[in-house]
């Protein structure tokens, strides 16, 4: 029988690069998508060679508004679906570019949208299929000064949630990922490795992978790794919300 195909977006590091390492081991092949062809390549390379599957490098800007569409039209199906990229804008929101605050919106929200309506009706009707979303911590609270972050990973967390439900029992799953802050490279690009958050401490992305991947594997509608982490997302319930939002500020704003 034919491997069956996973497709990972933002696969050239962090923790793309280790999910694609877990399903490369799990048999799967693979379709890797980020914005650089010559990282992809080299991986696509490197995973072939160690685990005897077939991979696929797709160089594509997901942050751009017909990428969702471009990709499925190169890869028309897959058995499991990591929405793994993403990135954040840092800074007072009044003060941020519109247009990088409509690519953040673009790749975060839509088209992790529109690549999961792309591919759930198939996996639908094969009655078999997975999908894990990569959302945060930050989802369970406001961030000020990274205020469209925080927001478009409270969209994942609710719009998987959703999802999961409205697939119980036929044989596909989503599952949705909230790690804290993650040793990804992640911090370079939003400009905070001097934040607060930072400074106490990042997680390892690999070790962050394992556990969502395991529990995509099992079918759990959330993962949080990490007793800190599920203590933050379970704060709303029993702290108010101004004083978490005024944590959140001082988290992210120190050291800038």
């Amino acid at each position: 029988m034919a491997a069956k195909l996973a497709l990972v977006t933002g696969a050239s590091g962090g923790l793309g690069l280790e999910f694609a390492k877990l399903l490369a081991r799990a048999g799967y092949d693979l379709a890797l998508v980020a914005r650089s062809a010559e990282k992809l390549t080299a991986i696509a390379q490197q995973l072939e060679t160690e685990f005897g599957i077939h991979a696929q490098p797709i160089a594509l800007d997901l942050a751009t508004p017909d990428a969702a569409a471009q990709l499925f039209a190169c890869v028309p199906s897959c058995d499991v679906l990591v929405n793994n990229a993403g990135f954040a804008n840092s800074g007072k929101f009044a003060q941020i570019d519109e247009n990088d605050i409509a690519q953040e919106l673009q790749l975060n929200v839509v088209t992790l949208s529109e690549l999961t309506r792309s591919y759930l009706p198939g996996m639908l009707q094969r009655s078999d299929g997975k999908v894990l979303n990569v959302a945060s911590t930050a989802g369970f609270v406001a961030g000020p000064n990274m205020a469209v972050y925080y927001a478009t990973k409270a969209y994942v967390i609710s719009f998987s949630e959703a999802l999961a439900t409205e697939v119980r029992g036929t044989g596909v799953s989503v599952t949705v990922l909230c790690p804290g802050a993650t040793a990804t490279g992640f911090q370079q690009r939003a400009r905070q490795q001097s934040m607060l958050l930072v400074r106490l401490g990042l997680a390892d992305a690999a070790k962050v992978a394992k556990a969502g991947f395991e529990g995509m594997m099992r079918g759990k509608t959330m993962v949080i790794p990490g007793i800190t982490n599920v203590l933050v997302a379970n704060a709303p319930k029993f702290t108010p919300r101004r004083l978490l939002t005024w944590v959140s500020a001082r988290l992210i704003a120190a050291g800038k």
